[in-house]
């Protein structure tokens, strides 16, 4: 498969979920008007997610199940959701499901046409995924998609039946649902800066998450001590890289409204003490469109060093701030030349903009309820994969192309879908407690050896 194979399928399957969903009849929550809601994956995004779905004011909505590997992370997304949300959570311990199958349980729940929230570490997506669509139900999962190529080519086969089926599944990519970002993606179309000469962004924060991680404890099961620090680990996520700068890459994307073909990049590890994740410090990666403009994209998690989370637009006739700090408000704005200087202002979004996070929400129960084609899992995949391109470039020293990506044969966790707490972890730390990490230069084909 190419990147022209991939674009030109996308297009056609999309028409024909378009032309399903016109002719299909609503499907959604049975004999009444109730949508039920399972939560998979309880963690933080998890609970947020949950309670987006749940402060939608379209209907009625209800969370039925909850499911997660760990019971420490679910009794706590369980108590704030049905403190926060009393009349709309009923989920007794008989539909509270642990372990690597609760995932099955949580889902037999609910009937075709409900919602599923898929918000375990990304590697389990598109395992969660397949089921969800045998189900007929409903999906809501979490970026990124994929962390590699052979979990891309899954979830877009996967994809292919879910739309047979004219599923909904949104992608939480959220800043794709922000009003001002969406006018400033229409002005970019129109030319209010001319034509895009080259795109940058940055992520450069402390450490983040649990993308810095010590020893495994003594008697801790490995398996465990992995998933429950996700981040660290790339099997699991990617790595800091894959789920944190997906969002500057895409958003950047969506403004050049293409996606770029290939990429060149530097990162290493710096005053790592006794951390023994797989991450780089830092990442410089330079993404080229077929076009030949640039997104250059700066990514940094070290204590005492300037701190910046944006992204911006610079073309012919002047210059755009896409995201002004993290992702919400967006703050965007467009500026006569290239220097941003606030005299020079000359479209600003209004100080107050509503949240993206309930706005992909609101989106996605009214494709719902009013049964219309509402699928995002190709440009997440897109997104997801453009985010490994760099990441790889980084970790490789070569310059990876977009199909190089999406055709690569290393899949992290080949036997994901056979997980249980007794099986080994799909990366083993050495004698001395540390895990395989990248070795630019010297391990070229595969991201760690």
């Amino acid at each position: 498969m190419n990147r022209r194979e991939m674009l030109t399928n996308t297009g056609k399957v999309a028409a024909a979920g378009a032309v399903l969903a016109a002719s299909a009849p609503h499907a959604f929550a049975g004999e009444d008007d109730t949508i039920q809601i399972a939560l998979v994956g309880c963690g933080g995004r998890g609970t947020g997610a949950a309670a987006n779905a749940l402060s939608v004011q379209n209907g009625s909505i209800k969370l039925v199940a909850m499911a997660d590997v760990f019971g420490d992370r679910l009794k706590p997304s369980h108590k704030t959701l049905t403190t926060s949300f009393p009349d709309r959570c009923d989920v007794p311990e008989g539909r509270q499901f642990l372990g690597f199958d609760g995932y099955k349980n949580a889902m037999d729940c609910l009937r075709p046409g409900d919602v599923v929230i898929l918000t375990t570490p990304p590697a389990f997506r598109w395992v969660m995924y397949k089921y969800a669509i045998e189900k007929g139900l409903n999906v809501f999962m979490e970026k990124p998609v994929t962390v590699d190529g052979p979990s891309t080519r899954k979830i877009l086969a996967l994809n292919e039946k879910a739309k047979e089926k004219d599923l909904k599944v949104g992608v939480g990519l959220m800043c794709r649902h922000c009003e001002i970002r969406g006018e400033l993606f229409n002005r970019i179309q129109d030319g209010e800066i001319g034509d895009v000469l080259f795109l940058r962004a940055y992520r450069m924060l402390g450490p983040v998450a649990s993308a810095f991680s010590k020893a495994k404890p003594d008697g801790m099961n490995e398996l465990e001590y992995q998933i429950r620090r996700f981040h660290s680990f790339l099997w699991a996520s990617g790595g800091a890289y894959s789920d944190f700068l997906i969002h500057n890459i895409d958003e950047c994307c969506w403004m050049k409204n293409a996606w770029p073909v290939e990429a060149k990049a530097s990162g290493g590890r710096h005053y790592r003490d006794d951390y023994v994740d797989q991450n780089f410090d830092t990442y410089s990666v330079e993404y080229t469109f077929e076009d030949g403009t640039k997104l250059f994209l700066n990514g940094r998690n070290m204590v005492g060093c300037h701190n910046e989370f944006a992204s911006y637009a610079h073309g012919s006739k002047g210059s755009a701030v896409i995201s002004a700090s993290s992702h919400s408000p967006a703050r965007s704005r467009i500026y006569e030349g290239q220097k941003f200087d606030r005299s020079k202002i000359t479209w600003q979004g209004p100080r107050r903009e509503p949240n993206p996070y309930q706005l992909e929400w609101n989106n996605l129960i009214a494709a719902i309820r009013e049964n219309k084609h509402y699928n995002e899992v190709e440009r997440g995949a897109k997104a997801s994969l453009v985010t490994s391109m760099g990441r790889m470039a980084a970790h490789t020293g070569r310059v990876i192309t977009f199909d190089e990506m999406l055709n690569c044969e290393h899949e992290f966790a080949p036997t994901v879908d056979q997980l249980t707490m007794s099986s080994p972890a799909p990366v083993q730390a050495g004698p001395d407690g540390t895990y395989p990490v990248p070795m630019p230069g010297l391990e070229t084909k595969r991201e760690y050896a």
